[in-house]
């Protein structure tokens, strides 16, 4: 099936992925006078009282703004917030079909992250949660930090955090069969824009200790005067060797390699320089940095892919439905690093050791179990951590 042009016919047939639907009666005048006027004045009422009724007497409790500007959808980059709206539409569908959770597109006509950060702020007391998405690095990770620091209800940047949290998961389960530590592990990352620096933060904090981090021009390295505001803040932590090169430069010896940067960059040479049993991740989409068997033929032991084409999926469909439900159970204030790394634990611990191989390192993303797993290990580690609310 050619997969682009069915889904424009589909497209076309649905007129959108999802609707509103009512949940109570409203086919009488006592009906009415309950749902609407004159009743609904005393949850009004009781709302002005103390806010946090507005989570017990409205959806609120269970609603998700699922908010881009379009300037970083999907692989196809600043095509505008109304040509991201499918993709919007289809993460609300997921939130609903896999967590339960009423999602709500909202796609922002303006790039200026004051102005983004203003307009979510303003529009916070309709929602559980904010779902930043397919916001262009660096402006993603301003908007993300204000919002957290200045909102009491869960931000999350799903491109940086899904992803990195998706990513740990497979490396959780990938270290089993190939034998090897987290702490003595060599990881290059390709690709230092909002997934890569998040992927390179999260692993971090799960406890690899030797990371190098590679752009277009180049491994990151500390003191590089052209280094952006991100760059320089990640490289105070990684490359501690202070190699300097190209990214076949960094890829001799390494254990895994993590690409999320672009097409055919990687070679099989690159990857036959690297340690025995090496991992390969290549998440470029929709044409990977090498091609799976490639990979294979150049002696990669575990080769994981951005398509559902491929075995080893590395997909992040597979966190945000569950993260957001479990975050929304116990009304927590934030979604912190122990919430993450807790459902890195819980997608990885959904593949039995007698399930796990080579091809299957991580549960697919229609697996409901999957999901119910993140938002259990969530809500448990919020109410840990101390920022669950009930």
């Amino acid at each position: 099936m050619n997969y682009r042009e069915e889904s424009l016919k589909k497209h076309a047939e649905w007129k959108g992925k999802i609707e509103t639907v009512c949940r109570v009666p409203t086919d009488s005048r006592e009906a009415l006078s309950l749902a609407y006027t004159p009743g609904v004045a005393e949850p009004c009422l009781a709302i002005q009282k103390d806010i946090e009724k507005s989570f017990e007497l409205t959806r609120r409790w269970n609603t998700v703004a699922v908010i881009t500007d379009g300037t970083a959808i999907l692989g196809l980059g600043d095509i505008g917030p109304e040509a991201g709206m499918p993709v919007m539409e289809g993460k609300c569908a997921l939130f609903k079909a896999y967590g339960g959770v009423d999602a709500f597109p909202i796609c922002l006509k303006t790039k200026d992250p004051d102005e983004i950060v203003k307009t979510i702020k303003i529009i916070s007391g309709s929602f559980g949660g904010i779902n930043l998405e397919d916001i262009s690095a660096p402006r993603c990770f301003e908007v993300e930090t204000r919002l957290k620091e200045e909102l009491d209800i869960p931000v999350f940047h799903d491109d940086q955090h899904g992803t990195a949290i998706v990513m740990t998961a497979a490396l959780i389960n990938s270290l089993k069969l190939v034998g090897k530590r987290k702490e003595d592990l060599k990881v290059v990352i390709n690709g230092a824009g909002a997934a890569g620096i998040a992927i390179g933060k999260m692993i971090m904090a799960w406890g690899v200790k030797d990371l190098t981090m590679v752009d277009r021009f180049g491994i990151i390295c500390e003191g590089d005067e052209s280094l952006n505001s991100a760059h320089a803040e990640i490289s105070k932590v990684t490359n501690r060797a202070h190699l300097k090169g190209k990214l076949a430069d960094a890829m001799k010896g390494a254990d895994v390699f993590i690409g999320v940067s672009a097409p055919n960059c990687v070679t099989k040479e690159m990857v036959a320089s690297m340690a025995d049993k090496a991992i390969v991740y290549t998440c470029a989409n929709p044409v990977p940095e090498i091609q799976r068997q490639d990979a294979l033929d150049a002696g990669a032991y575990i080769v994981g892919t951005g398509s559902s084409e491929h075995p080893n999926q590395i997909n992040n469909v597979l966190v945000f439905p569950g993260l957001f439900r479990g975050a929304l159970d116990v009304r927590a204030a934030t979604v912190n690093r122990e919430m993450m790394i807790a459902a890195a634990e819980g997608i990885a611990s959904c593949v039995t050791d007698k399930q796990l191989s080579r091809d299957y390192i991580l549960p697919y993303a229609y697996d409901k179990s999957a999901h119910d797993c993140v938002a259990k290990a969530v809500a448990e580690a919020a109410k840990r951590t101390g920022v669950a609310k009930i």
